[in-house]
């Protein structure tokens, strides 16, 4: 999974992701048959009807998860469920009691035939501010807005008897003929209000979301995998096909990346864009599946800061067909929703991924170099402000509770740079024939899909499939308390630190806003009162003047968005025209770009006696 969190009208990046299991197997002639009624919506509420299989004993519990793979946290999803009703087969009421917050008991179980409940959502009680701590991850919640969309979480709306994990699902979804479930499932129904949904278990259920809303939707296809992208815009700002050449670049580059990986056959991409002017989701990032990943976004992005947003949230997820998706310990292949015990080996699953999605944009030509090295940079300074010598592998088995829940983040941070130098290892011991991708194809390989790892075993198998060197790092820097000496590592590869220049945002630096927004009239004011960098200076703004355009581009706070992200692609004495309002008049100010500079501590290629090792691992 991975989270972004936004402030201002700018965004900080910060993480996390999702999985596979199995469960206790049952008679295969047993099915259970759900009823999710989109039509009928009252008070934002969907009703549910789940029709039991044979029930045997005088008892049975019916539990909605308490916590889904990859989002590591207790979110308690039976909040959100009200008036669960028992029924036996001649529509009289059986004894229920709640037993916790997720779970109901059933009396008088061998009469059971159906229940029923009402599904709240999630989006519209969400403040952003608490997630994981009494919010759900909004990619991993619920939107039920009558007639416009409907956000369908599997694991929102549908849960499951004890002892029947493993029994088949079917699923039957009526909706309004104007909606479209989007989704990686087949639709067994061709009716135009009725969608049939039959998974093989639980946990596949789970697995795939569907989002109802107003058809807006690409195909394309990379080699042989069937790509669809579908998005929500509330305010028709964003289309599917308005980002689709940007997932296309993308998707394509990390299929060529992955090479001998095998994958899903249909991946679905479905995008949800949250209105900020009013209670919306509010949880912004993406959770992966196996053959779909839900992304939620505000609207008020704009389509250039959105691509580029989007560029590395998704790839993050898809690199998830790796790992945790094909390479996985038990505790996730049999994974409790409701009592989990959680894997050692974050810094697989969360750190490899995300060092893969920061690896194949400089291997495939889509970031430079130094785009690469400045990323790595930032990680190795963001992973020391989290605790640096608590060992990675019991953070990542106590991730549920605190103090080890609040070093989660740093699976995006130090779990990526375990993945980089694990990469250096073994493409120094190979003379750069082989990385971190040719051990975990290896690793596909003695496990997979349907066959898991035990936790204790993997440092053992990795070491056994690559060098003693590789075995030394895990135990001193992943299950030990040894802070990572990334020096002594990209060395190797003959990369040093540097004090480097580099521009800075003309628009803000540290915190200082430079302009700022009127929520009542929409325009951007040139912050008052403060120091105003070269940008302004250079071209006589003053504080309290209104920007109505530049270079013949209107912006206000529609659009701010628009406006930082393309700063980003301004040079040093580009030529620039800029739109003002100055007390009440209108003026145009014609000038050169002068950008702010600041010093930044970066990494750089200063060894070129290490060239061919360096080439081997960026571009191997």
């Amino acid at each position: 999974m991975k989270k972004i969190i936004f402030a201002f009208a700018l965004s900080t990046v910060l993480w996390s992701c999702k999985t596979t299991s199995s469960t206790i197997a049952t008679s295969a002639k047993e099915e259970i048959q759900v009823n999710i009624n989109l039509i009928d919506i009252k008070d934002d509420k969907v009703l549910v009807t789940v029709k039991s299989p044979k029930i045997h004993t005088d008892e049975i519990t019916y539990h909605i998860p308490k916590i889904v793979p990859g989002t590591y946290s207790d979110d308690d999803y039976g909040k959100y469920i009200d008036n669960l009703k028992a029924y036996d087969s001649k529509g009289n009421l059986l004894a229920v009691k709640k037993s916790d917050v997720n779970s109901w008991s059933i009396s008088n179980a061998k009469k059971l035939d159906k229940i029923t409940y009402l599904v709240n959502d999630t989006f519209d009680t969400e403040t952003g501010k608490s997630f994981g701590d009494g919010e759900i991850f909004s990619p991993a919640g619920s939107n039920i807005d009558a007639g416009k969309n409907v956000m369908l979480n599997t694991h929102c709306f549908v849960g499951y008897f004890t002892n029947y994990m493993s029994t088949p699902y079917i699923v039957t979804v009526s909706h309004p003929a104007g909606l479209w479930g989007a989704t990686s499932m087949i639709d067994q129904d061709a009716s135009t209000t009725n969608d049939l949904f039959v998974t093989s278990r639980y946990a596949e259920l789970v697995e795939n979301p569907v989002m109802y809303s107003k058809p807006d939707f690409t195909d394309f296809k990379v080699d042989d995998m069937e790509i669809q992208i579908a998005v929500y815009s509330p305010n028709g700002k964003i289309t599917a096909e308005s980002i689709t050449p940007g997932m296309k670049t993308m998707m394509t580059a990390q299929k060529h990346f992955l090479g001998k990986f095998n994958a899903t056959k249909k991946y679905s991409v479905l995008l949800y864009l949250s209105d900020m002017s009013k209670p919306d989701a509010r949880g912004y990032g993406a959770l992966e599946h196996p053959t779909a990943t839900t992304v939620v976004m505000p609207e008020m992005l704009g389509i250039e800061k959105l691509a580029s947003e989007m560029k590395d949230v998704v790839s993050h997820e898809f690199f998830h067909i790796v790992t945790p998706l094909t390479i996985h310990s038990q505790e996730i292949q049999n994974f409790d929703y409701n009592k989990p015990k959680m894997s050692e080996h974050l810094w697989m699953y969360e750190g490899v991924t995300e060092y893969f999605a920061n690896l194949f944009q400089v291997n495939q030509g889509l970031i430079t170099e130094d785009d690469f090295y400045t990323r790595m940079s930032d990680k190795i300074e963001q992973s020391k402000t989290l605790d640096d010598t608590m060992p990675f592998t019991t953070m990542s088995a106590n991730v549920l509770v605190k103090p080890y829940k609040d070093q989660y983040l740093n699976v995006y941070q130090k779990g990526a740079l375990i993945g980089m130098c694990l990469d250096i290892i073994i493409r120094e011991k190979s003379d750069g024939k082989k990385g971190i991708l040719d051990l975990m194809q290896k690793l596909s390989n003695e496990y997979g899909v349907s066959k898991a790892f035990n936790d204790d075993e993997l440092f053992a198998k990795i070491t056994e499939l690559t060098y003693p060197e590789v075995g030394d790092f895990l135990k001193t820097y992943v299950s030990g308390t040894t802070p990572i000496p990334y020096e002594f590592y990209l060395a190797k590869v003959g990369v040093s630190k540097a004090i480097k220049k580099i521009p800075s945002n003309v628009f803000l630096e540290g915190e200082t806003r430079f302009i700022s927004g009127n929520r009542t009239t929409k325009e951007i004011v040139v912050t008052p009162d403060i120091e105003l960098n070269i940008f302004y200076t250079s071209l006589g703004l003053k504080g309290n003047d209104i920007l109505k355009e530049i270079n013949a581009k209107a912006y206000s706070l529609d659009n701010i968005y628009d406006l930082i992200s393309e700063n980003q692609n301004w040079k040093e004495n580009d030529p620039i025209t800029v739109k003002i309002k100055r007390d009440g008049k209108e003026q145009i100010i014609k000038g050169f770009v002068k950008l702010p500079y600041m010093e930044i501590e970066n990494l750089e290629a200063t060894d070129a006696s290490k060239t061919v090792l360096k080439e081997a691992w960026l571009k191997g």
